[in-house]
């Protein structure tokens, strides 16, 4: 009976973050870590110019962080110049109403900011590549508290940078400082106390975000470490179970996906994907399938329906799998590998080659619905577009632009 009333109010506790994540009035990182805005009212295809650009702003220094909204419609962003990180402020229209230094950002190998902020209930929060989990307050900017993941709580820098956008549920931060004894935290929000620690697998951390599974008996905090797929027990910060899952550089950047007790985990460097079902109320999972076919890097994948869409890796290919089966529905070639997010029945893709894709959500074929090439900005065509209210956003580097899709 006891287990059972603490995980109700570890669910009540959750509430509010899922209804907050269920209006368009805030975006984190892509969207609500699923990649499907709920936006209506889109195009359906796009002339041979692509969708009209609305405006642009040329000057967030080097990065590949994407854009969020807070709660006030305020739209922020991070930037690195000079080996100095900035969050930039920006209303609707392009116009920037703030930027302010939070400290050094990674510059020694892809530079850049990585992890892309986080806000809530008037504050942001964000992990710089060198490990600081910084909160600001959002009506001045100010930094309110920070942490170190490294000095703090022992963690290890990874080779491109710590890149991680953090989970906030009710007062609780979670992070993953990868130390043997400090692997994931839970911070309170507010000042940045520990809540609880776990030693998880004592294994660093490999660039992902984690996120909440809330329909178990047990709620549960969801990320990749270095060689596991590992569950926390979001009340106590208890190992509840973890899943091998190596690939050649220790790298997962993808965000996993949930849904129906099922967790979709996928990597690059020729490891691909694994589907795991959640069991015993969340204390345990089992292999449902794995392919080494949808090995997305750093794109990610979204669920529509009952199958699973994103591009590979070494397998340089747009994939379509049945969500079940892991059974492969198409490959397409069309463009170059890439993200990908979705909204109102369509897929956007954005390659790493700077080709900006609108496709119909459609299992048989990729179903090309238009199609333009990003040329403004610098460097690789790594960050994931955002769609607000009828705007698609797209950073390349020093540049951010904002384009009209609505119907």
């Amino acid at each position: 009976m006891k287990k059972v009333i603490l995980s109700l109010i570890v669910l009540v506790a959750t509430l509010p973050w899922l209804q907050n994540m269920g209006a368009q009035n805030v975006v984190q990182w892509r969207y609500d870590r699923t990649g499907i805005y709920k936006e209506t009212g889109l195009q359906k295809s796009w002339t041979p110019d692509g969708p009209k650009m609305l405006w642009h702003y040329d000057g967030l220094g080097e990065g590949h962080s994407s854009l969020v909204v807070s709660a006030s419609g305020k739209m922020y962003i991070t930037g690195m110049t000079e080996g100095k990180g900035y969050v930039y402020e920006f209303d609707s229209n392009g116009k920037l109403l703030r930027k302010k230094e939070y400290g050094p950002e990674w510059d020694k190998s892809y530079n850049g900011t990585r992890g892309t902020v986080t806000p809530d209930n008037g504050k942001l929060y964000l992990m710089t590549g060198h490990g600081e989990l910084i909160c600001m307050n959002e009506a001045d900017l100010t930094i309110a508290w920070k942490k170190s993941m490294i000095n703090d709580f022992g963690g290890s820098n990874i080779t491109w940078g710590i890149c991680e956008s953090p989970l906030i549920v009710g007062d609780k931060i979670i992070a993953s400082p990868g130390g043997k004894q400090n692997n994931i935290v839970a911070l309170n929000k507010n000042n940045g106390e520990l809540i609880w620690s776990c030693p998880g697998d004592g294994e660093v951390s490999a660039y992902c975000s984690p996120i909440l599974v809330a329909d178990q008996q047990v709620p549960q905090v969801v990320t990749m470490m270095q060689k596991h797929i590992v569950g926390v027990d979001l009340a106590t910060g208890k190992k509840l179970w973890s899943y091998e899952h190596i690939n050649q550089h220790g790298v997962h950047p993808n965000v996993p996906i949930y849904a129906d007790n099922m967790l979709l985990c996928t990597s690059g460097y020729g490891k691909g994907s694994v589907m795991l079902r959640l069991n015993n109320g969340g204390r345990s999972v089992e292999k449902v399938w794995e392919s080494n076919l949808p090995d997305s890097r750093i794109g990610a994948m979204v669920k529509i329906g009952n199958y699973a869409y994103g591009s590979g890796d070494k397998n340089r290919f747009w994939f379509c799998l049945d969500w079940k089966t892991g059974e492969v529905k198409y490959k397409d070639n069309s463009i170059a590998i890439g993200n990908i997010i979705s909204a109102d029945g369509m897929l956007y893709c954005y390659s790493e080659k700077g080709e900006l894709a609108l496709v119909n959500v459609n299992p048989d074929k990729f179903d090309l619905a238009g199609k333009s090439s990003v040329t403004m900005g610098t460097d690789q065509h790594w960050a994931h577009p955002v769609i607000y209210k009828g705007t698609l956003y797209l950073r390349h580097g020093n540049t951010l632009m904002a384009y009209n899709i609505k119907n």
